[in-house]
């Protein structure tokens, strides 16, 4: 895909963006695209920035440490990771990410502590939630997540966000949507990371702050 597609695309995206925000009665400023480019090359993630695009997701840390670095010396942007992460890639994550969407777990939060400590970086976090009890999916379950929410509200403060869900993709996503706004409106959290290509226009509905939207940007994979 060129970079007239992209720029065309990024439009297209954030029109509806903002239809969608003015038709749940919200301002179109409230919600924020991530743009997820994982698999996709610095070629893309270039023609988005040069289209204005601010804000991108990566699944893998890996990844993300071969693409954005060199894009950090010219250009400004922030960071999210919003893929499953192993205890043993948190330095590398905060050293990477400006927000760290998938705290899901006390080892991680430990890791991403100690990382903190070490880096003298603070990133954002959001605590993913297994909204639909998948067991192939990351995120602390719903039996769990006002525990470990509070747990790392004491330990993190106001660098604890939000909160972050995937919906099964064979259910309608509103439950969902609407189960993970209450949750976050119960612990004093404004940040609601919910909605990707297929489904972003509902989450705006239901409160979302961030939507990640990469097929509908960058092609599929």
């Amino acid at each position: 895909m060129d970079s007239i597609e992209i720029a065309d695309n990024l439009r297209r995206v954030k029109d509806r963006i903002a239809n969608a925000a003015i038709a749940a009665g919200r301002k179109p400023g409230d919600v924020t695209l991530v743009a997820v480019s994982k698999t996709k090359p610095v070629e893309a993630v270039l023609a988005a920035i040069q289209a204005g695009q601010t804000v991108f997701g990566e699944n893998r840390v890996q990844e993300a440490e071969d693409k954005f670095p060199p894009l950090r010396a010219a250009h400004r942007f922030d960071l999210h990771l919003i893929g499953g992460l192993q205890s043993n890639k948190a330095r590398d994550a905060v050293r990477l990410a400006d927000v760290i969407e998938t705290l899901d777990r006390p080892k991680l939060a430990d890791a991403i502590a100690a990382a903190m400590a070490k880096e003298n970086r603070h990133p954002k976090l959001l605590i993913e939630v297994n909204t639909g009890s998948e067991p192939q999916k990351s995120g602390v379950s719903r039996d769990d997540a006002d525990g470990f929410i509070a747990d790392c509200k004491g330990r993190f403060g106001d660098l604890l966000a939000g909160l972050m869900c995937v919906p099964p993709h064979d259910e309608d996503p509103r439950p969902h949507f609407d189960w993970l706004a209450n949750r976050a409106a119960k612990h004093g959290l404004i940040t609601l990371s919910m909605g990707m290509s297929a489904d972003f226009e509902i989450a705006i509905a239901a409160g979302a702050t961030w939507v990640r939207v990469g097929s509908a940007i960058f092609g599929s994979r």
